[in-house]
C-alpha cells in the first residue's frame, strides 16, 4: 500500500472540489448486494498518495464479497458493432425491434430514451456518416466518447470542462502514441493532424444540422486532444454479465479485458480514482448495464488502499510491464512485480 500524504489540506482541496461529482454515485451495501442505509457513504475515501496520485482508501473493514459502491458514467457510448444491440444509454442488451426503438438507435425503456433526450436531440439532427466511415475504417472507438460528449455540452447536460478533473492535464507525445490507428513511425505532429481531422468531421456534421456557430465554440483542438487524453486513459471496456451472480463474478475477475462480452466505453468519476495492482483487493464489473459495481475480492483492512487491475491479470510479468508502460505510462511496483511473478 502506497503511503498517504501527511498534507491533508491539499488532499481536502482536491475532494472538495469534486464533493458535487462524487456523491451521487456511491451506496454501502453488505456482501450480498443489500442496501444498508440509503444515507451512508461508502465505506472509502480519496486521498493523495507519494507517488500515485489519488487513490482510494478504506474507511472500515470492507468483507471478501461486499459490493463497495456503483458509480454511473460521465460519459459513455456503445461499440459499433453492438449499436443494434444495445441501449444507446445504459448499454442494456436489447432486443432489435424494440417498442422504444428510435431511428436507428435502441433504447431499453422510456426511462432511458428521456435520459438521453438532452444529447441525442442534438445528435440525431446530424449526419454522423463522415464521422463513423472515418472511426470505423481506423478502427477508433475514444471519438464517439468525445462526440458524445460535445452534443451533451451543446446540450446543456454537463460542461466543456467536465473532464479537467481526470488526468492527464496536457496529452503527451507518449499519450498521442498510443494513438491506435497511427504507424509507429508516424510523427506527433502528424497525430495531432489524424485528430484534427476528427475534429473537423464532429463540428461538420454539427454546423450541417444548422447547429449555431456561437454553440460550437468550446470545439478547439485543445479541448479535443485534451478530452481524448483524458477518455484514453480513464475509459472502461464495458464487459456485460447479466444473469450472473456475484459469486461467478468473482471467479471471473481476472478475465481479459479484451473478453468478447464488450459492448461499449464509458468514463467515471470515482472509478477513475481507483489505482492499478496486478494482484487487486476490487474488481469492477457490470452485471446488467454501464452502472459499475465495484467489489471487494478479499477481505480488505481500514485505511487499506483499494486497486483495480487495468490489464489482463494472466499475463506475465514482462508483458504486463511493457502494456502499462506503453499503455497507461508507469512502470508497475505491486508486490506481484517485484516479486517477479
Amino acid at each position: 500500500m502506497l503511503p498517504i500524504l501527511r498534507s491533508r489540506q491539499l488532499a481536502q482541496r482536491c475532494l472538495t472540489q469534486n464533493k458535487r461529482l462524487l456523491t451521487p454515485y456511491s451506496f454501502a451495501t453488505d456482501r450480498h448486494g443489500s442496501m444498508l442505509n440509503r444515507a451512508s457513504p461508502p465505506p472509502i475515501q480519496v486521498l493523495l498518495t507519494e507517488s500515485a496520485g489519488r487513490g482510494v482508501f478504506a474507511t472500515r473493514k470492507i468483507e471478501s464479497g461486499e459490493l463497495i459502491h456503483t458509480a454511473k458514467p460521465v460519459v459513455s457510448h456503445p461499440l459499433l458493432s453492438s449499436i443494434d444491440k444495445v441501449c444507446y444509454y445504459c448499454l442494456k442488451n436489447t432486443p432489435k425491434g424494440s417498442n422504444f426503438e428510435a431511428q436507428k438507435v435502441l433504447f431499453c425503456s422510456e426511462e432511458c430514451r428521456e435520459q438521453a433526450k438532452g444529447f441525442y436531440e442534438v445528435e440525431k439532427e446530424a449526419d454522423w456518416s463522415a464521422f463513423i466511415a472515418h472511426c470505423r475504417t481506423r478502427s477508433l472507438k475514444y471519438p464517439f466518447l468525445a462526440k458524445r460528449l460535445a452534443c451533451m455540452v451543446i446540450s446543456g447536460v454537463t460542461s466543456a470542462d467536465s473532464l479537467n478533473v481526470f488526468q492527464p492535464a496536457l496529452l503527451s507525445p507518449q499519450i498521442i502514441s498510443q494513438y491506435p490507428y497511427l504507424p509507429k513511425q508516424n510523427s506527433v505532429t502528424n497525430d495531432i493532424s489524424q485528430m484534427e481531422e476528427e475534429l473537423d468531421l464532429l463540428r461538420c456534421a454539427l454546423e450541417g444540422s444548422g447547429m449555431k456557430t456561437e454553440h460550437l465554440s468550446f470545439l478547439t483542438i485543445e479541448w479535443y486532444t485534451g478530452v481524448l487524453s483524458r477518455i484514453r486513459i480513464n475509459a472502461f471496456r464495458i464487459e456485460l454479465a447479466g444473469g450472473s451472480s456475484y459469486e461467478d463474478l468473482l471467479t471471473s475477475a481476472y478475465a481479459s479485458v479484451e473478453s468478447e462480452a464488450s459492448v461499449g466505453n464509458a468514463v467515471y468519476m470515482l472509478p477513475s480514482f481507483y489505482n492499478h495492482d496486478c494482484d487487486p483487493n476490487t474488481h469492477i464489473v457490470w452485471v446488467e448495464n454501464v452502472d459499475a459495481k465495484l467489489k471487494a475480492l478479499r477481505d480488505i483492512e481500514k485505511g487499506e488502499e483499494l486497486r483495480i487491475c487495468y490489464i489482463d491479470a494472466s499475463m506475465d510479468h514482462d508483458a504486463r510491464q511493457n502494456i502499462l508502460s506503453s499503455g497507461f505510462g508507469f512502470k508497475c511496483s505491486c508486490p506481484r512485480c517485484l516479486s517477479n511473478d
